[in-house]
């Protein structure tokens, strides 16, 4: 008597997790190639180092070290530092995330200077993090920066500024799906932790900040 073998046990069912990656994984590929013959590689590359900490951080040091630039210039300091912790909680959030999950860069991302080991990883999106901190502490210090402004008379653009950086800040994010650099989800929470990590220091270091300058 010939025994029936009995048929293969059903694969299982992947996991809601993996279901997420893979449709993050699909709807990033998607625009990514819908969009790459369209928008011309410099002006994604040009947001792509607007946003870089290479530039942010000398440029935040550079202002600091000429408070000349502001006639308001404690005020001016303040916002400036706090700007500059703002970047430095960014790094000290977004690296050891990086490091901890671990989800590789897409495999179309090409011409990439890696700045530290843990750029190799993907989620979540520094880039999109530090430009949405940033837009986050400007539009809290929108009275501030609106004074400034006056002062320096810069009246054309006072009404503007806060669209131009919120826009600067959506548009990078944007682009690092479009550049092949991130994943959608990966930028969505860049964004996210950006938001956050701007409202905890106007709201925590800027109160330490004001209390050290008047005390």
């Amino acid at each position: 008597m010939v025994s029936k073998s009995s048929p293969p046990a059903p694969a299982p069912a992947p996991s809601l997790l993996r279901r997420i990656v893979d449709f993050d994984t699909a709807i990033s590929l998607r625009l990514y190639t819908l969009t790459h013959p369209i928008l011309p590689y410099y002006f994604l590359k040009t947001l792509e180092i607007s946003g870089d900490g290479f530039l942010f951080f000398p440029l935040v040091l550079s202002l600091l070290l000429y408070p000349l630039a502001f006639s308001d210039s404690k005020n001016s300091n303040i916002f400036l530092i706090n700007l500059l912790l703002g970047g430095i909680l960014d790094l000290i959030v977004i690296g050891p995330l990086k490091h901890l999950i671990r989800r590789p860069r897409p495999v179309y991302n090409k011409n990439m200077f890696l700045s530290f080991a843990v750029d190799h990883w993907s989620f979540p999106s520094g880039h999109s993090s530090r430009v949405s901190m940033i837009a986050t502490l400007f539009y809290l210090s929108s009275d501030f920066i609106r004074d400034v402004l006056i002062q320096l008379q810069y009246d054309l653009i006072v009404d503007y500024l806060m669209h131009i950086v919120i826009g600067w800040a959506a548009t990078t994010s944007c682009s690092r799906v479009l550049l092949g650099r991130h994943f959608v989800f990966d930028v969505i929470a860049g964004v996210l932790l950006g938001i956050l990590e701007g409202l905890f220091v106007f709201r925590f270091f800027n109160y330490v900040t004001l209390t050290s300058f008047f005390i």
